[in-house]
């Protein structure tokens, strides 16, 4: 299929779709854009994109059609009068969402033989189009050989595998990685913020340093199984997990900040035990 020129149908204009349009645009493709509501795209149409008043429009517009909306009920809602229009054509869809949502996804629009990529965007919206942005890609090689030269500007792609399901899998998967770290800090936080210690000091030169530097060795060591590398010591880990625990009881820290503890400190004991 000829991609027209490069000519590329934005389907949602929240802060990430938006995000995407703003950096085609940038990159000088040929952008339509369309939103469920009225008033988003100014901006983007005196920057040269077109406004569509319908999905069917916008479809109609473009060699490429891309989806970036709230849920997967948002895509096939906005999709369901015009999927015949997109019939034979392609279609991303950036919008998050669940595994198996994804594959029901791409069984629909096979229905209607439209060539499906699943995508998940490992950026946040300021920094789409940026050198650290990358998006995650799965379905048809084939199809993914096509898209990515269109779509390089919006971040790096990075094609996951055939499984339509593959890119929402690991997107979750990272997300899950980040909101783990995210709650390791608040934990931080508050333990250091319940006994008066200086906060700002304590986050720009203790923390962030300390998080940087273990980044890669956490990530590294990551292992859901019982076997616990040698080096870890499970017996001083455990010791230091409990240690931990006890200072964030006496300090008054909500349990629930300490989620993150107890499924190491589990993990731990289990290693000992099996050991």
């Amino acid at each position: 299929m000829n991609m027209r020129h490069e000519q590329i149908s934005i389907l949602g204009l929240g802060a990430m779709g938006s995000a995407l349009a703003s950096s085609l645009l940038a990159a000088g493709r040929e952008v339509t854009v369309w939103n469920r509501t009225s008033g988003k795209a100014g901006d983007l149409v005196a920057r040269g994109a077109r406004e569509a008043s319908s999905v069917e429009e916008a479809i109609g517009a473009g060699g490429l059609t891309v989806t970036c909306l709230l849920d997967d009920a948002s895509v096939r809602e906005a999709l369901g009068p015009a999927i015949r229009k997109l019939a034979g054509g392609m279609l991303v869809n950036l919008t998050s969402g669940s595994v198996r949502q994804a594959r029901e996804l791409a069984g629909w629009l096979e229905g209607y033989g439209v060539r499906f990529l699943a995508g998940g965007i490992m950026a946040v919206p300021p920094t789409v189009g940026s050198e650290g942005a990358f998006i995650l890609y799965s379905g048809a090689r084939d199809v993914f050989d096509r898209v990515a030269p269109v779509l390089g500007p919006v971040g790096r792609p990075h094609w996951v595998g055939e499984d339509p399901g593959f890119a929402a899998l690991y997107d979750m998967a990272a997300l899950s990685g980040m909101y783990g770290m995210s709650a390791g800090a608040d934990h931080a936080v508050a333990l250091v913020q319940s006994e008066g210690g200086d906060l700002e000091t304590f986050k720009r030169e203790v923390l962030q340093p300390w998080m940087e530097q273990m980044l890669a060795i956490t990530v590294a060591g990551a292992n859901v199984s019982e076997s616990v590398p040698d080096e870890y010591n499970p017996a001083m880990q455990a010791t230091g997990l409990e240690n931990i625990l006890s200072a964030s009881a006496e300090a008054g820290v909500p349990a629930d900040l300490a989620g993150h503890l107890h499924a190491s400190l589990w993990r731990m004991q289990r290693a000992i035990t099996v050991g």
